[in-house]
């Protein structure tokens, strides 16, 4: 088995990529409330005196009201939700935040909290004309206590730009995505973002010690503590952590930090099917289980849409599947002669076909770039339907051949990838161009099938505008009427991102 990679021609960076997901049509998508067929509540609506009064507390350079200047955050990066925002509003401090909600909340006017704009599911955009609350400008590191590995920092600070700050001091952030160049840690917190390392480091719900939030009515809800232990009543921070902005808008995080790993390994890796992933996902948490960071899949068509379509390189040959596996831990020399152990004795049984396996930072990088273009790639031959769901593991990749089979020729491609530490399987299905026809061959036909095996619609990126009237295929009634309950005691005025999450009665 090959021990490091081939040389790659080309490589893209992050932000490259973004550009051409954006860039991928210069075709507007079509306004949310035609195409989800949603009626305006009952909001004001902005006058030149809300202008005024916005402006009285930003500086002229944060209150954008020019249209050309507003479209691309009325736009989400798959090009698939449109709002109709006349306003965004860029405050710098949670005290900017909790006058601009207070006013709003005077006056009925129904905002939309904006991080990096990377979710899925259309929760970062507006639907009507709801003011835009775009946190880029809170982005401060507060302070990080290096001994507890605590990081308290601004809701709009980019989990890149985090994640290189406490790598300076010998720390690393407990998430990862691929879209970490550009998501917000405030947004993360927000969906409750899972990502590439929850296998080893859990998810947020885990490592979010504390959260500082401004309710719809201006009211700054301060549980920013960053103990690890703190048993005083209701744990209110959960509260907000998956709640995408319709409970309150998250301004600062406290989250924990873990100690940066002295020996890093990635393995890349040929399997002949499905359920020899199973299998090998079993033998590694057995024998790699201290050290094992990340157990990713992904199918054929999924790589090989990358390889084509953003001029990468296979390291390793065809195969009908793939496996991304990390390691992380503090000696190099143990974890390596480990690994390579398992590795052989895997070759041997014949679960792993072919592979390559490296320390090296560059191809390290290099690797990881097959796996994060995914998601982007089908942006160059179509239109992109992502579809984000928890499967359990022994049905986790059935619903990628029975849609094949459903939607047939109508579709460009289909292909699965994601998560196998957690469940998380990522859905993407290539058309060339938005079809009704097509969507209702999988709409609720995925949710359906989702429940059935009990499941969950949504794994990491959220309900957003796309999936309220699904979201009872994952919570019963007694569950949504809580979620009611929550909502009205909170925000009795319904102005935090309206329109998401809940479904109307």
């Amino acid at each position: 088995m090959k021990k490091s990679l081939r040389s790659i021609a080309r490589l893209h960076c992050k932000n490259n990529i973004v550009l051409q997901i954006r860039n991928a049509s210069q075709v507007l998508p079509q306004f949310s409330s035609l195409k989800y067929k949603i009626e305006r509540k009952n909001f004001g609506v902005v006058d030149s005196s809300d202008v005024g009064f916005f402006k009285s507390i930003l500086d002229e350079q944060r209150v954008l009201t020019d249209e050309n200047d507003i479209l691309p955050y009325n736009i989400d990066w798959l090009k698939s939700c449109r709002g109709q925002s006349k306003l965004v509003l860029k405050p710098k401090t949670t005290k900017e935040v909790s006058k601009i909600l207070k006013h709003c909340n005077e006056r009925r006017l129904a905002v939309c909290p904006q991080g990096g704009n990377t979710g899925i599911a259309g929760g970062s955009v507006p639907v009507f004309d709801e003011i835009i609350l775009n946190l880029a400008l809170m982005n401060k590191v507060i302070n990080l206590d290096d001994v507890s590995g605590s990081l308290v920092c601004e809701a709009g600070c980019v989990l890149e730009n985090l994640d290189n700050y406490v790598r300076d001091r010998g720390l690393i952030m407990p998430l990862d995505l691929g879209a970490k160049g550009i998501c917000q840690i405030g947004g993360n917190v927000s969906t409750n973002a899972g990502g590439l390392r929850l296998l080893r480091y859990g998810n947020l719900h885990g490592s979010i010690l504390g959260i500082e939030a401004v309710k719809a009515d201006g009211t700054v809800i301060d549980c920013l503590k960053s103990l690890k232990k703190d048993n005083t009543g209701y744990h209110l921070k959960h509260l907000f952590i998956g709640s995408e902005g319709t409970l309150g808008l998250v301004t600062k995080v406290a989250i924990h930090c873990h100690v940066q790993p002295n020996a890093i390994n990635l393995g890349f890796f040929g399997i002949k099917n499905f359920g020899n992933i199973l299998t090998l996902y079993q033998r590694a948490k057995s024998n790699l289980g201290e050290i094992l960071s990340v157990f990713e899949m992904a199918d054929f068509d999924s790589i090989n849409s990358t390889i084509r379509n953003l001029n990468l390189r296979n390291p390793i040959a065809d195969y009908p599947f793939y496996v991304l596996m990390e390691t992380h831990g503090s000696n190099e020399a143990h974890d390596h002669e480990k690994l390579m152990k398992f590795l052989s004795n895997e070759v041997e049984t014949g679960l792993i076909l072919d592979g390559t396996v490296t320390s090296e930072p560059a191809k390290i990088q290099s690797i990881f770039k097959i796996r994060e273009g995914i998601a982007s790639a089908g942006f160059q031959e179509g239109y992109v339907l992502i579809y984000d769901v928890t499967m359990p593991l022994k049905n986790y990749y059935d619903l990628v051949p029975m849609l094949k089979k459903r939607i047939g020729d109508k579709a460009l491609q289909v292909y699965g990838f994601g998560h196998i530490g957690d469940g998380n399987l990522h859905i993407t299905i290539v058309v060339p161009e938005y079809n009704k026809e097509v969507i209702s061959l999988i709409e609720p036909y995925v949710f359906e099938e989702v429940s059935k095996v009990n499941g969950s619609i949504s794994a990491e990126h959220g309900i957003g505008i796309r999936k309220p009237q699904y979201i009872h295929y994952s919570k019963d009634q007694s569950a949504l009427q809580l979620m009611r309950d929550l909502k009205k005691l909170m925000d009795p005025n319904g102005i935090l991102n309206p329109y998401k999450v809940l479904p109307d009665l």
